[in-house]
């Protein structure tokens, strides 16, 4: 039985220079034909899985980027498909620039529960150089026209480690959203990744990684939001009491999952499969019901890939994971307890402060 529930919307007005993820503007292809055939395929999928769905993810790309009418269209048409009498959560993306009032009613009385605000910074040197095209007052009214609407939870996303960002620029961004008081914080350090602007400049030597520094900001991310009665359940992310995000907890502890849309992953029994990152393609395929047309990226899920990945996601939460996760790994524990990095909580194993500086690390070393 499959209980979550990805929907990838691939549509942009404009870039980012630093996200990996399949996205694109919305150049010659029409938005109802995208949010019809992810209609479809959901139909598809439900009459060839068991699913009952808890949690619902719309991610991106820019699911608001969508107009009014589709916006509705594809809200409505997940009501229709999946019984919403299950959920316990479901969340969308937004980006400042991308709403009014009139979309988040229409988000909010088609009854997403939790809207996740990409505002990354409220500093508007900050902004620019990672290509946004809000201004932090347009991020402030964003923010409380989704107040105004009585979201169950509201999340706002920042990112720190940015080309040019200082100490005093990231404090300052940590301050004013905690007195914006989101019920949910994430705090990313940029990544470089591959097929990216940013990865380009980084291997042309135009941006260069500072990993002291990135243990700087992390650290001032904590002692804030922390201080602030945030809990910080997993490395990137914090919450006030209640608000934790059930969908990506369902990610990181294990959980199957279905991946909707060009680009979505999937992991279902063991498989996991990703649909094809070509919103074109998609569309024709699911045009003639020709499921299997659109399946990339097949591979199976063996008993050693879910154990690697249980411990390099499950560790990154303040549960931990389970000491009888590690298997022959478990003499390396009294190293990394020793150098302070981890603790023991009866059967589990979870990183200390100084070792969330370098959960990657002591990930590897348990794998």
């Amino acid at each position: 039985m499959v209980k979550h529930l990805y929907i990838h919307v691939p549509f942009c007005h404009r870039i980012c220079p630093y996200c990996s993820f399949y996205k694109h503007t919305f150049g010659d292809i029409n938005q109802s034909e995208l949010v019809d055939s992810v209609l479809n395929e959901i139909s598809i999928r439900s009459q060839n899985l068991e699913l009952k769905i808890d949690t619902i993810y719309l991610g991106g790309g820019t699911p608001t980027a969508l107009s009014p009418k589709n916006l509705e269209t594809l809200l409505a048409g997940i009501n229709r498909t999946i019984n919403p009498s299950n959920l316990i959560e479901w969340v969308i993306e937004a980006n400042p620039s991308t709403f009014d009032l009139n979309k988040a009613k229409i988000i909010r009385n088609n009854g997403v529960t939790r809207v996740s605000l990409g505002i990354q910074s409220w500093d508007p040197s900050t902004l620019k150089t990672l290509g946004r095209d809000h201004t932090p007052d347009e991020a402030e009214e964003g923010f409380e026209i989704l107040r105004s609407c009585k979201f169950k939870s509201l999340s706002i996303d920042l990112m720190f480690s940015v080309p040019g960002q200082s100490l005093e620029t990231w404090i300052s961004d940590l301050h004013r959203t905690i007195k914006m008081k989101p019920d949910h914080i994430s705090a990313y350090n940029l990544n470089y990744e591959e097929d990216t602007e940013y990865f380009e400049k980084l291997k042309n030597g135009d941006f260069n990684e500072n990993p002291e520094k990135d243990g700087k900001l992390f650290k001032l991310a904590m002692e804030a939001l922390r201080g602030s009665g945030y809990e910080h359940y997993e490395i990137s992310n914090y919450a006030l009491p209640g608000h934790q995000s059930e969908h990506n907890k369902a990610y990181w502890s294990g959980a199957d999952y279905l991946g909707i849309g060009p680009g979505a992953f999937s992991t279902v029994h063991g498989k996991r499969w990703r649909n094809v990152a070509d919103t074109k393609k998609y569309i024709q395929s699911l045009k003639l019901n020709k499921i299997d047309k659109i399946e990339t990226e097949r591979e199976i899920i063996d008993a050693s890939s879910f154990r690697t990945e249980r411990i390099a996601l499950e560790l990154r939460t303040s549960r931990g994971i389970s000491f009888d996760t590690l298997g022959k790994t478990k003499n390396r524990v009294a190293d990394l307890e020793t150098e302070g990095l981890i603790s023991r909580d009866e059967n589990r194993i979870k990183l200390t402060d100084k070792g969330k500086m370098v959960a990657d690390s002591v990930a590897a070393h348990l794998l």
